[in-house]
């Protein structure tokens, strides 16, 4: 038994489970080539009658993942519930970066990423300081140890 996505939505909703909807790129492809969405008019199309089926079906807001600017800025003129960015400008309602990214660890930084901080190095600098300090035995110490 197959089902198109909007009946699992309308089923969820009416069983009262909030569902967020998601446009533009789909992590469920994050092995695929990662790029940027709706740059042709039918994948605008696409992604806008995606965005506006899914508000009918009952989510309450709709994440939008690396699409063109200016289909970004139509999708959140068009529905009324909350637009969630990632990747797709300013004109959404609201932001997401994945934390990971946003701080240094993951290693993946696709255009729309802006890392504030880089918290691998200071990862890989810790790890480095305690394999040394395990190879001279200089840990554990007496008071890392219960006795």
């Amino acid at each position: 038994m197959t089902f198109a996505i909007g009946e699992i939505i309308s089923y969820l909703v009416y069983k009262k489970i909030p569902v967020m909807g998601h446009v533009g790129f789909l992590p469920q492809y994050a092995n695929s080539k990662f790029n940027l969405k709706g740059k042709n008019k039918l994948e605008r199309e696409k992604i806008l009658n995606d965005a506006i089926s899914i508000e009918k079906a009952g989510v309450f807001a709709v994440v939008i993942e690396c699409v063109v600017e200016n289909l970004a800025r139509e999708i959140t003129n068009k529905i009324s519930i909350p637009t969630i960015g990632i990747g797709a400008s300013k004109y959404c309602d609201g932001q997401v970066l994945v934390i990971d990214d946003l701080i240094g660890l993951s290693g993946f930084y696709p255009k729309f990423v802006k890392k504030y901080s880089n918290v691998s190095s200071i990862i890989d600098k810790s790890v480095k300081r305690y394999c040394i300090d395990v190879r001279k035995r200089n840990f554990p110490k007496p008071k890392n140890i219960y006795k």
